[in-house]
């Protein structure tokens, strides 16, 4: 634990305090732990969220604050978050706790927020992103550092952080919710992936979280290529179709991502990025495009360029 902690942080550690989140749960206790034993004297702030969703949930919260002082953590604080109800119990307990954490980070001049993510979590989330069709960021899983969070376990398994507050003589917590098969997560953990390490005679886990790897590396590759490729085609505002058109679809797209994200379009969805995409390679295609908002992509005198929506009373778009 304390090799994944220390490795994290001479990657991406840099001075000023970093926020653990934890739990009670094995996970993010373990992850105290570690942090708190490699962290050089930069000072370790303890965060323990209240979502205020089961009886005693404010008491646990304390409860966990307390025994990250007691481990080391120069302050601990208790978040109490209001769960909505948008997107499931799940989504909406995540939007809550970030959303505090974030908060949390932002006083404390965007220090790094901690996260007990292990491999087991990570082979999880490329199973959700291959089962929902959501695309190669998906099945990337999440990364070691995507500011403010860090995730030093992410080669860590379960039973490693287990091990470890065994170890050093820590009782953990055990969240109902871990065991409630209404959550698809659960699922996953506890019938899924069990029969996947039977059917294919084990080491699903680890070649998952190495699928999420590699593919991260590809994506960063990407990213990198359409960074230039955008820069190359800019005509002002507006981005020149030709310089554009003869590239690969996995780079069109993510130009077009990157120029409407810096316009300040919302998310664009898969049919968005198709009907873009035909403005570009398809002199049939749509001249004009609508996209989250408020904004029109129109095709004119071999450029793509944004304009304000006018209003829901403009035309449908038209091939």
């Amino acid at each position: 634990m304390q090799e994944a902690c220390a490795g994290w942080l001479a990657a991406h550690g840099a001075d000023g305090p970093l926020v653990v989140a934890c739990s009670g749960g094995a996970d993010s206790l373990a992850l105290a732990v570690g942090v708190l034993a490699t962290a050089g004297g930069r000072p370790v702030i303890g965060a323990s969220v209240d979502h205020g969703l089961q009886p005693g949930s404010a008491d646990r919260a304390r409860a966990c604050a307390d025994l990250l002082l007691r481990l080391g953590c120069v302050d601990a604080r208790v978040l109490t978050v209001t769960v909505g109800a948008g997107g499931g119990p799940e989504a909406a307990a995540r939007r809550a706790r970030y959303g505090a954490l974030t908060s949390l980070s932002e006083t404390l001049d965007d220090a790094p927020v901690l996260l007990g993510h292990t491999a087991d979590d990570q082979a999880e989330t490329v199973l959700l992103g291959l089962a929902r069709g959501s695309g190669p960021r998906s099945i990337a899983g999440m990364r070691p550092w995507r500011a403010p969070w860090g995730r030093p376990l992410l080669a860590v398994t379960r039973r490693d952080t287990e091990a470890a507050c065994r170890q050093a003589g820590l009782a953990t917590w055990q969240d109902p919710h871990n065991a409630d098969p209404t959550f698809t997560r659960v699922r996953l953990r506890r019938e899924v992936l069990p029969l996947m390490e039977e059917a294919l005679g084990g080491g699903v886990r680890d070649a998952l979280a190495r699928t999420a790897e590699l593919m991260a590396d590809d994506l960063d590759a990407l990213d990198v290529i359409a960074d230039r490729a955008l820069e190359a085609a800019r005509d002002g505002d507006a981005v020149v179709v030709g310089a554009l058109a003869e590239w690969p679809t996995a780079v069109r797209r993510r130009v077009l991502r990157r120029w409407l994200a810096g316009a300040g379009a919302g998310p664009l969805t898969h049919d968005h990025l198709t009907r873009l995409d035909r403005q570009l390679t398809d002199p049939r295609g749509p001249a004009q495009v609508r996209v989250p908002g408020g904004l029109d992509v129109w095709r004119r005198g071999g450029t793509l360029r944004i304009e304000r929506a006018a209003g829901p009373s403009d035309p449908p778009h038209r091939s």
